[in-house]
């Protein structure tokens, strides 16, 4: 942010109400004021998303005291950002989640959401939760995307993960078929009829950035079955339902489903600058953890969690509260501050094709 106060409040007086980006705390025992203090201080950020932070005045101004203290600058001075102050219910101790603090948490998202769906706000940024400290607090979601699209009057949402190259500023986006179920329902949910609405958002989502995108499927079983020797998933019905989809899409270029073990290389010799021609625009991975672990070798400074599906653009770093941390002024916000930017640029509707670099 800049120093100079006056020129912060003409700067965002200039703007509408619901041109703002809303940014929650998440977990308050948790990293998550460190890095938002910290991304709203970085010139990467421009001063035209006029923040509005949904959260714990008192949590943020303690946070930026305790890291004043240790000698960590820039950081954003809560005085100077416009704050929805829900304050939490007692003292919480950084790096010991508990019920107050879920409750906590869970009620900042609920208040963002309810902004940007009155129209005061254009996006959400969410500050990374604590699923346990949710269930601690009694409120029994597998996380924030599921109580985003319950708010939202949804069914299901959609897990992106996007990041950019610091190297070649080169995209990589990966779409989750499920998300945050057990290992031995994931056979269970996949479907022919899911698998072609999450190829038809990864391709929107792509084409946002090129018309033509190419998209790479992954299998669900080692070596994609293998011809139905290492699972009949494959064989049986996605290899059959791409078929059907390449020749409703004949301009794109699908391929799969590949060996998950090799469907990332091309991807992360396009990371690292080396060669971006046979690279996917886009990835679709069967579950949570065939993408993520991948993507976060790879990004994990950079990635930016997407919420797709939504009647609005939410993002969050791909991160987690980082309990074992909180509060020491070691937490990285890229992450955060590539949320934010990414929050900023998708919401702008005049825009087809984005540039987020």
């Amino acid at each position: 942010m800049k120093n100079n106060s006056n020129n912060y409040q003409i700067m965002t007086n200039t703007l509408k109400e619901h041109e703002q980006i809303v940014i929650t705390l998440g977990d308050p025992a948790g990293i998550g004021s460190e890095v938002i203090l910290k991304a709203l201080a970085t010139k990467k950020i421009t001063q035209l998303i006029n923040p509005l932070i949904v959260g714990c005045k008192a949590t943020l101004e303690m946070s930026y005291k305790k890291l004043i203290a240790r000698g960590v600058f820039p950081l954003a001075n809560p005085n100077e950002l416009k704050i929805e102050d829900i304050p939490v219910k007692e003292i919480i101790q950084e790096g010991s989640p508990s019920k107050q603090s879920g409750e906590a948490s869970f009620d900042w998202l609920t208040r963002a959401t309810e902004l940007v769906l009155e129209g005061k706000a254009k996006a959400i940024v969410t500050g990374p939760i604590s699923k346990n400290a949710w269930h601690l607090a009694g409120f029994s979601y597998q996380g924030q995307t599921e109580r985003l699209a319950e708010l939202s009057g949804i069914k299901k949402a959609s897990m992106l993960f996007t990041a950019i190259s610091p190297l070649s500023k080169w995209r990589i986006n990966t779409l989750l078929a499920t998300s945050h179920i057990p290992i031995k329902t994931i056979s269970q949910q996949l479907s022919p009829q899911l698998i072609e609405h999450k190829l038809n958002i990864l391709l929107h989502f792509c084409q946002k950035f090129n018309p033509y995108p190419k998209l790479f499927v992954a299998g669900l079983n080692p070596h994609a079955g293998e011809e139905g020797q290492l699972g009949k998933e494959e064989i049986n019905w996605l290899t059959p339902l791409l078929a059907q989809w390449r020749k409703k899409h004949p301009d794109i270029t699908l391929q799969g489903p590949l060996p998950p073990d090799t469907c990332w290389i091309s991807s992360a010799k396009a990371w690292q600058g080396m060669n971006n021609h046979n690279a996917p625009d886009g990835i679709l991975a069967m579950y949570h953890d065939q993408a993520l672990i991948p993507l976060k070798i790879l990004a994990f400074n950079e990635a930016v969690n997407t919420t797709l599906e939504l009647p609005f653009v939410r993002t969050s770093p791909d991160h987690g509260t980082a309990f074992d941390i909180a509060g020491k002024g070691q937490a990285n916000a890229t992450s955060m501050i590539e949320a934010i930017k990414t929050a900023w640029e998708l919401s702008k509707p005049e825009k087809t094709n984005i540039n987020l670099v």
